[in-house]
């Protein structure tokens, strides 16, 4: 780390060559990283038996983790290492994590009985949080540390390749996460096992651990080439000491008496430097301007969340239990094609009208675009609305008729008249009050209070698609039938009762099976419907009966393209421009804190959307889609105002006219300073010894 941060190593084509170990090291962590986090969840569900709830939030502590912990990486990098060893030290923390959580994954270790299942679960939870723990650290801690070595290797006159490697770079890591995301939902599809084959958790987990072991070594075969920047001490600590005693000082000397200073900071000059000062002040006036950021972060990272729940009520396969990571997908592809877009035509063409399109104003376009994105959900939104089927509101009930008998029934239910033939029910839902007199006939009546339990359709069904698959049979015989789709045997269905709902969506054959007789039946389902299949007292030698429960979503996902293009489009203005911006705008010790200080900004906007959703109670979610990008819009013009006033700064200028300065002298304008306001004190002093001199004599008088 002691190498001389000025020496000038080997280029090709103008760039670094230890850059291109760099970019590679970043491209199999991140493939490492977004590869596992891809079957985190199913992995929680399936193999864990963790109900959605908890799965869910053991997965966003397990993401806001990994984004709060590189503020430690910075200070160790900063202070102590150097980024270097920490990203190397790190590194084999984040790959020891990986590897344990592979293993944890392994069901025959536990699995004493050779039943499929492990019997110590505990030990798998153990093991498991043990990897994720290792995993954040490691992660969090060399983010902020592996940009900002990569940015180091440039020289002062590489301005513009810098520029470029940031672009770069951040390709790198979506081409990790786009291939992770395809590759590791495939990978945990296979059936592995010593003695009984389940799904393979291990050989998913197992996978990024390898190309994280990859990456530890790419990176340390580079290391004779790089420019190693030796750390500038415990600077994270004096960052703060240095801001707490200029506060300190401000509040003491607050009255009129002692002379104002330029900035609120220079109350520190009487026991600090100058040049940390300021370092201090620049990293400060950044960080003011990252105060609007993660409001950005807070729309984008709901691709997760509520655009995949948007992408279950619309038609199309997006979402599947072996691609939970679909739309992470989408977002990588788009943004492989639209950094070398926007490097290498958009900005040029911007450049070539005379535009001056400066980082700033690339940050607020950025966020533009993605309240842009919102908006396009809202109006998709409102469209999927238009579709689902309408929903009772309490105290009213929705009720479908199924005629079990061998002969037409003509049925009374409050005001509406239905004729069913046998073995048919109504087409429609009927809505009623909780209570209502059904006539069968001429001969049956009968008068009910209908409970959940009695409904054939609940509003939770449309929700929970995912959870409630789209066909499920009644059994309308005295003995038991057994239900069978390809390999899975879903049990039996007594007689008189209904089944739960089974089968994924598409074209399925089912074996039905009673004590007499076998048929296979076979139905089309679309994605999102749902049927109650009738079956006859001879099902083999009659039809089974499908009844249409709910229609399949009509309103495509293709429809979502354009929200995912904007926010992708958002993302690459915005982001890789924040990297580059943070840099070239941070002193010499302290990039890594102001890289940490960006990807902090990641974590708080995932806490605006738990504040914003849980205080808006939205009943709409298209208004809430409406309320994310006025949010955002409002932030925008706070931060286009903010970027207004702020001043372009070159902190290697800033700090070579401090480091000219004699340290004679500067000591000499410290003591200055010091005597200064001693001088005051004294006379503030003196003027209250003599006012209560005079005091004193009046009272005596």
């Amino acid at each position: 780390e002691g190498k001389d941060p000025k020496k000038k190593s080997a280029t090709v084509c103008g760039f670094p060559i230890s850059i291109f170990f760099i970019v590679v090291n970043e491209f199999c962590e991140r493939f490492s990283y977004y590869g596992m986090r891809a079957v985190l969840v199913l992995y929680f569900k399936y193999f864990l038996r963790w109900d959605d709830d908890f799965a869910t939030t053991i997965y966003h502590t397990f993401v806001a983790l990994c984004y709060l912990t590189p503020i430690m990486g910075a200070i160790v990098a900063d202070s102590w290492l150097g980024k270097f060893k920490t990203i190397v030290y790190l590194s084999i923390v984040y790959t020891v994590g990986q590897v344990v959580l592979a293993v944890s994954a392994i069901h025959d270790i536990t699995d004493t009985n050779r039943d499929g299942t492990p019997d110590n679960m505990t030990l798998h939870i153990v093991l498991s949080m043990l990897g994720l723990a290792l995993i954040a650290v490691g992660t969090g801690g060399i983010k902020p540390c592996v940009s900002a070595f990569g940015g180091d290797q440039f020289q002062d006159h590489q301005e513009k390749q810098r520029g470029t490697f940031f672009s770069i770079f951040y390709l790198s890591i979506n081409a990790g996460s786009l291939l992770s995301t395809i590759i590791t939902p495939i990978l945990r599809g296979q059936e592995c096992g010593i003695y009984t084959k389940q799904k393979c958790y291990s050989l998913a987990f197992g996978v990024p651990a390898g190309l994280m072991v990859a990456s530890l070594i790419v990176f340390i075969v580079g290391s004779g080439m790089y420019i190693k920047t030796p750390p500038q001490g415990n600077i994270m600590v004096k960052f703060f000491t240095c801001i707490g005693f200029a506060i300190k000082n401000r509040f003491r000397h607050r009255t009129n008496e002692f002379p104002k200073r330029t900035h609120w900071m220079d109350w520190a000059e009487e026991k600090y430097d100058k040049l940390l000062i300021a370092q201090v002040k620049m990293v400060l006036k950044v960080l003011f301007l990252y105060i609007p950021l993660p409001m950005f972060w807070a729309l984008y990272d709901q691709q997760g969340s509520r655009w995949t729940l948007q992408a279950t009520n619309m038609d199309g396969d997006f979402v599947r239990s072996d691609l939970p990571s679909r739309h992470q997908t989408i977002n990588a592809i788009l943004i492989l094609l639209l950094v070398p877009i926007v490097e290498s035509v958009i900005y040029p063409l911007i450049a070539k009208c005379k535009i001056n399109f400066t980082p700033l104003r690339r940050i607020t376009v950025g966020m533009f675009f993605a309240a842009l994105a919102f908006i396009a959900a809202a109006l998709v939104e409102i469209q999927i609305e238009r579709t689902l089927p309408k929903f009772p509101s309490s105290p009213e009930v929705q009720v479908k008729f199924i005629n079990m008998g061998n002969k037409s029934l003509d049925l009374t239910a409050g005001t509406n008249k239905v004729t069913l033939e046998a073995f048919t029910a109504n087409a429609d839902y009927l809505t009623f009050e909780q209570h209502f007199d059904l006539t069968v006939g001429s001969d049956f009546n009968y008068s009910t209070t209908l409970t959940p339990g009695k409904i054939l359709l609940l509003p939770s069904i449309k929700k929970d698609i995912e959870k409630c698959p789209p066909a499920r049979f009644f059994n309308g015989l005295d003995s038991d039938l057994n239900v069978t789709i390809g390999n899975l045997d879903f049990g039996d269905v007594s007689a008189n009762n209904m089944s739960v709902y089974v089968g994924p969506h598409s074209t399925r054959r089912f074996k039905i099976k009673s004590a007499a007789e076998e048929c296979v039946y076979t139905q089309e389902l679309g994605f999102g419907s749902s049927f109650t299949l009738i079956i006859p007292p001879t099902f083999c030698e009659q039809s089974i009966r499908p009844v249409l429960d709910m229609e399949q979503n009509s309103f495509h996902m293709a429809w979502q393209i354009p929200q995912y293009f904007l926010l992708t489009l958002g993302e690459v203005v915005f982001s890789v421009t924040g990297l580059e911006f943070s840099y070239s705008q941070a002193p010499s010790n302290m990039k890594s804190v102001l890289q940490a200080g960006w990807l902090l900004t990641v974590a708080v906007g995932n806490i605006v959307v738990l504040i914003v959703a849980e205080a808006a109670t939205l009943q709409d979610q298209w208004a809430e889609y409406v309320l994310f990008a006025s949010l955002l819009l409002v932030v925008c013009v706070i931060f286009a105002i903010m970027a207004y006033f702020y001043t372009y700064i070159d902190p290697a200028k800033i700090e070579a006219e401090f480091a000219q300065i004699d340290p004679k002298q500067k000591e000499k304008r410290r003591n200055s300073r010091k005597d200064s306001v001693e001088q005051h004190k004294e006379e503030r002093r003196s003027s209250d010894s003599s006012y209560d001199n005079e005091e004193q004599k009046q009272t005596r008088i």
